[in-house]
């Protein structure tokens, strides 16, 4: 295991990214259409829409300040070029005056620019430049141990448990032996199977964090009235065959395999060490994606048995159907079919070590269906109601 490798972009702080990226960032809902325009006119640019009001005043602000970080400083990320209605932005101080030292940025604000048409062409400008400057960049082959694996269940249904799951956490526990790490997220989707992870736990202290980080997400959304043992299994689970929470928590549980639980980090948070990770995340899709890439996961697998479209801008999602039906009737959508084991003639271990095999590939260059149709979705998590 300690010789698996893929080839992968080395940056100044040691990490290594599986893409390239020149990421156009707003950090307000009205720039986000100047990022549209110019990843449209840069061709090697990517962008995402900012669809939620960023400022101190928010409930989570810091959440959102280390999100918005951890997407500029990331592996897969050459350069970024900020975009913001004012260069007084607090946002935009916050944000310069935390960055290190070796991350490629420019910000372009429209009062400084006169305005949006001459701030689309000056960040039309610095992107180029920065395109340019990436493709001097090439691969480089690295030891596995670098790749921050995410993992991520959606539309899930009977199968997920059985296949796509189980697969996806033999290949996690493939990663981790290999010296890498592998995050399990979906806080409000471990509840019931919370004592599984616990007694996994490498100290008292990281199973204590997992009971506690549970039974927080819960005990916040009770507060706000929302009760998550009565309002899950979503309508979709339930037509897809899950009966319950706990048979949805048992077969989300499986993506983190059999491996030692080492940590437990909050949203958006960089692992301090390899091994399986549990992080702090909601249930929502696109939220985990965006926490996850965060912390510096440099790509995702997805598994699904409702065919969940959601990609990310700055990592490859690998989608994966829990049943070979899904993959005939949504075949521009998914990446990778775990349909063999319902049908009994693949293990669970033969799908894993192909969906690993699979996962160095995507790592390698290899274009996933999210990648090829640009999905982009972005969604930044505040918090369980606490202060953050």
């Amino acid at each position: 295991m300690d010789e698996l490798t893929f080839q992968g972009y080395v940056r100044a702080d040691g990490r290594v990214g599986t893409r390239n990226h020149i990421l156009v960032l707003p950090l307000a809902p009205a720039v986000s259409p100047t990022a549209s325009s110019v990843q449209a006119q840069v061709v090697g640019t990517v962008h995402v829409e900012l669809h939620q009001d960023v400022g101190p005043q928010m409930a989570g602000y810091a959440l959102a300040i280390r999100t918005l970080l951890g997407w500029i400083d990331h592996p897969n990320v050459f350069a970024t070029v900020i975009l913001a209605l004012s260069a007084d932005d607090p946002v935009v101080t916050a944000l310069v005056d935390a960055l290190p030292d070796h991350v490629r940025y420019h910000v372009v604000a429209f009062d400084r620019e006169n305005g949006r048409i001459r701030a689309t062409e000056r960040a039309c400008t610095v992107a180029t430049h920065y395109v340019e400057d990436a493709a001097q960049e090439t691969r480089r082959v690295t030891p596995l141990q670098h790749l921050i694996l995410a993992t991520e269940c959606g539309g899930s249904d009977a199968c997920s448990g059985l296949s796509a799951n189980p697969a996806l956490g033999y290949a996690s526990d493939l990663v981790v032996q290999a010296g890498g790490t592998s995050i399990l997220a979906e806080t409000t989707e471990l509840i019931g199977a919370e004592r599984i992870l616990a007694e996994r736990a490498v100290a008292p202290a990281v199973a204590e964090a997992v009971w506690r980080t549970v039974a927080h997400a819960e005990q916040s959304a009770m507060r706000m009235g929302v009760d998550f043992r009565g309002g899950q299994p979503a309508p979709g689970n339930i037509e897809g065959g899950i009966t319950t929470i706990e048979e949805k928590s048992l077969g989300c549980v499986h993506k983190g395999g059999t491996s030692p639980v080492v940590d437990v980090v909050d949203y958006a948070e960089r692992p301090a060490q390899h091994g399986l990770i549990v992080m702090d995340t909601p249930g929502h899709d696109v939220m985990q994606f965006v926490g996850m890439a965060a912390s510096g996961s440099q790509l995702a697998v997805f598994t699904t048995g409702r065919g969940t479209p959601t990609g990310a801008a700055i990592f490859p999602v690998i989608k994966v159907s829990t049943r070979s039906a899904l993959k005939r009737q949504l075949p521009d959508l998914i990446d990778f079919d775990a349909g063999g084991i319902v049908d009994g003639y693949l293990t669970v271990e033969q799908v894993g070590r192909a969906l690993l095999r699979k996962i160095i590939s995507v790592a390698n260059g290899e274009l996933v269906a999210a990648e090829r149709l640009g999905h982009r979705e972005f969604g930044i998590f505040q918090g369980w109601g606490r202060e953050a």
